[in-house]
């Protein structure tokens, strides 16, 4: 039972989306848990075959209980011919594929390191036909229990594992706060020209822009981008910005998206859009919950001028942006009203100083300043 949450201590088994036989390979998602915060898939990240399931769904297990054991592939060996080709897809979306004939190799993969999932096959109705696989070739595991069927989330268990987790932030971890205002003309008034040549599909909304300079900032300032964890910090080599999403039945989580420092804009938005769909329908994917490395928060829709938000252990920033408000601004020796947004930084004092985090909230201004290089 993997750790999906700093305060995590156990989660329950829903079903499993291999059986003992089946071949899998590196981020496929073998099965689903449920934790305070909603249903999770759980990936898998060496290739292999499952020898044995050890734990029946519908079972509540402690963290680092074993739930499965499996047949490691050696990395020396060949790979045999395979009769579809050769993309990383999850069990269920394999299977899906087979059953609607779609080739997964026209499909663009939106989980961990692209691998194709099985929201990705739904999507794709317009694919060619899939190559029929042979006889020899391993048998498909069975498709997921309808979501339908899933356990909801308990937003009082939910509540109760934010608090833990936020008491822990505020007791342990030394906060400073730092904000800055920036003039984001440049990027709204790019951004409304950019969109009017995209199509409807590959439109980018503001946010986009705010988690690629963060990410960007980070790069340059590394202090606010990693853990603390075992009295040291310890930077992270990739930055996955963690997402403030809010539920609709209540509650909070931030799942993460990755590598954002090195996607595009499109892609951003892409992965966005969906990443909130699949919380909002409580499907989260092991990856997301564990891998945040920095932790953004955006309260602008809600009206929110400003927000100080409290950093989530064992990450030691989080970012936060408020509302685009017109304010009167003074540039060259002339006054005159622009977009104007407020960011901010909570950082952990282990970690970063004022300083350092000052030269971040600047570096994350000027990228804002220059949309076009985003």
């Amino acid at each position: 039972m993997p750790s999906l949450g700093a305060d995590m201590e156990a989660g329950t088994l829903v079903e499993w989306h291999v059986k003992p036989g089946d071949s899998f390979e590196r981020g496929d998602v073998v099965a689903v848990v449920e934790t305070d915060k909603g249903l999770v898939e759980v990936e898998i990240w060496e290739g292999g075959t499952i020898d044995a399931l050890l734990v029946k769904p519908g079972t509540k297990v402690p963290v680092g209980t074993v739930l499965a054991t499996t047949t490691t592939q050696p990395t020396e060996a060949p790979r045999a011919p395979s009769p579809e080709p050769r993309v990383q897809a999850s069990p269920a979306a394999r299977q899906l594929a087979r059953e609607r004939g779609i080739d997964l190799a026209k499909i663009h993969g939106t989980g961990p390191h692209g691998a194709i999932t099985r929201d990705d096959v739904e999507k794709a109705p317009h694919a060619a036909p899939a190559v029929v696989p042979s006889p020899a070739a391993p048998s498909p595991a069975p498709p997921p229990a309808p979501t339908a069927a899933a356990p909801g989330i308990d937003t009082a268990a939910m509540r109760r594992a934010i608090a833990a987790a936020m008491a822990r932030s505020k007791r342990e971890i030394p906060h400073y706060y730092l904000s800055i205002d920036v003039d984001v003309g440049p990027a709204t008034a790019w951004l409304e020209a950019e969109n009017t040549r995209r199509p409807v599909t590959e439109r980018v909304l503001f946010a986009a822009l705010l988690l690629k300079a963060t990410a960007l900032a980070a790069r340059e300032v590394p202090e606010v981008n990693g853990f603390f964890v075992d009295g040291a910090f310890r930077p992270a080599g990739e930055i996955h910005v963690g997402v403030g999403v809010s539920l609709r039945q209540g509650g909070l989580v931030a799942p993460a998206i990755h590598d954002v420092d090195r996607k595009s804009l499109v892609e951003i938005q892409a992965e966005l859009r969906d990443l909130v769909a699949r919380v909002r329908a409580g499907r989260l994917r092991s990856s997301e919950m564990t891998d945040p490395t920095l932790t953004v928060t955006n309260l602008g829709d809600q009206g929110v001028a400003s927000v100080f938000g409290v950093i989530y252990p064992p990450q030691v920033a989080l970012v936060g942006f408020g509302r685009v408000l017109e304010r009167p601004w003074a540039s060259g020796g002339m006054l005159g009203v622009r977009p104007v947004v407020t960011a901010t930084l909570s950082a952990d004092h282990r970690a970063s100083d004022g300083h350092r985090g000052g030269l971040f909230l600047a570096a994350l201004a000027r990228r804002l300043q220059k949309p076009e290089e985003l």
